[in-house]
């Protein structure tokens, strides 16, 4: 297969009322000649890409045009159509206008006009919309207005007996609470049932030295930079492939996160030894927008931070089931025991709550290490 080291990424579109198909790429006069041949294409200032209207004949032009000389991401312009979309708006026209199954009911238009008008992340969009059509098909011969506290305890036991796992659950108790209470709003009159009791689990951490010993098996530089990005900076898996080259600022040393979890910014630190590898990295590698890239310059890949940090655990010898998140914790739980007041931590991880934080002062062993073991007693 030849090599090559040019890529465009599709994206779904809509501009004023007509489906488009939006055509992502690198400035690069060889793509760009070619795109000008395509037909009308046209500059969409807000989302920043060249479309063409998305049709069925355009669509096979724009496969045969860039065949053999461009890499296509098809990640966003997946076969689901607009479900696979990154655009929570253009996921919920497209549920609106799916085929169902003989006799399945899908979710009311109001339903689907809330999670719109709310903006809900798509992840949420999807859950909630699949939460709620397996209830509402649940009792598939009634209607929604003799639905009510029995018949909504009796589903949620049917999960419950059916093992779905309690996230599970209550997701589909958010979803039939967003309906009622929100969409509807009816008052809080359905749900004097108890939720499946959170699991109380304390986050696996590593020792300063595990982190270090990781850090040093990273015989490649990219991958070094992310080992180490994730856990100086207490990043999520997700921030980490956001991040963009001016998302890093060497004069004020902090890290600029971008519309993270609960669509917050936030600022982390910037560790000294880290920004000498980073420019050291960025000399080697000339990434172009995002700080980590693909081999085509494409966003880097989730799985592959997976694998890498799975890599340099197991080249130090680590028995955990070492994620990406496990350096988070880490982060976290070595400032507390080096002294770093909560709040600072809260801020720099981006929790809405001080209890989620507090979390980590379960774990923090810095406390412990006055407290002499009664057995160190007895000899």
């Amino acid at each position: 297969m030849k090599n090559l080291d040019k890529m465009i990424s599709l994206r779904h579109l809509e501009i004023e009322g007509k489906r488009m198909i939006g055509i992502k790429f690198y400035p690069d006069k060889v793509l760009q000649a070619l795109v000008k041949t395509l037909p009308f294409p046209k500059w969409h200032k807000k989302s920043q890409m060249v479309c063409i209207e998305n049709t069925k004949e355009n669509y096979y032009m724009l496969l045969e045009k860039f065949k053999g000389i461009a890499w296509i991401d098809f990640r966003y312009f997946s076969k689901k159509g607009w479900q696979g979309s990154d655009d929570p708006t253009l996921i919920i026209k497209a549920y609106k206008k799916r085929v169902l199954p003989s006799g399945a009911k899908r979710c009311p238009e109001n339903f689907l006009n809330e999670l719109n008008q709310r903006r809900y992340a798509c992840s949420t969009v999807r859950s909630y919309i699949g939460c709620f059509e397996r209830f509402i098909n649940h009792y598939n011969k009634k209607k929604l207005t003799e639905l009510g506290e029995e018949e909504i305890k009796t589903f949620i036991q049917n999960l419950i007996n059916q093992k779905y796992s309690d996230s599970s659950v209550n997701m589909h108790i958010n979803a039939i609470k967003f309906y009622y209470e929100v969409v509807e709003k009816m008052p809080n009159r359905f749900y004097d049932f108890a939720r499946p009791a959170k699991e109380d689990r304390l986050p696996e951490v590593l020792s300063k030295q595990e982190v270090i010993n990781m850090i040093g098996k990273c015989y490649n530089l990219k991958h070094k930079c992310i080992v180490s990005l994730l856990y100086s900076a207490g990043l999520r898996r997700s921030e980490l492939l956001n991040l963009k080259i001016t998302d890093i600022d060497s004069g004020r040393m902090s890290i600029l996160i971008r519309q993270s979890k609960g669509k917050k910014d936030r600022i982390s630190i910037l560790g000294n030894s880290v920004l000498k590898d980073l420019r050291a990295y960025f000399q080697s590698y000339r990434p172009k927008v995002f700080l980590f890239e693909g081999a085509q310059g494409q966003q880097y890949s989730s799985t592959s931070v997976s694998k890498i940090v799975k890599k340099a655990a197991m080249r130090s010898a680590i028995k955990k089931h070492v994620t990406p998140h496990m350096l988070r914790h880490s982060f976290a739980t070595h400032l507390l025991e080096a002294g770093t007041d909560l709040r600072y931590i809260q801020s720099l991880l981006g929790h809405n709550s001080s209890n989620t934080t507090e979390i980590y002062t379960h774990v923090a062993v810095n406390a412990f290490k006055n407290i002499t073991n009664p057995l160190d007693c007895l000899t």
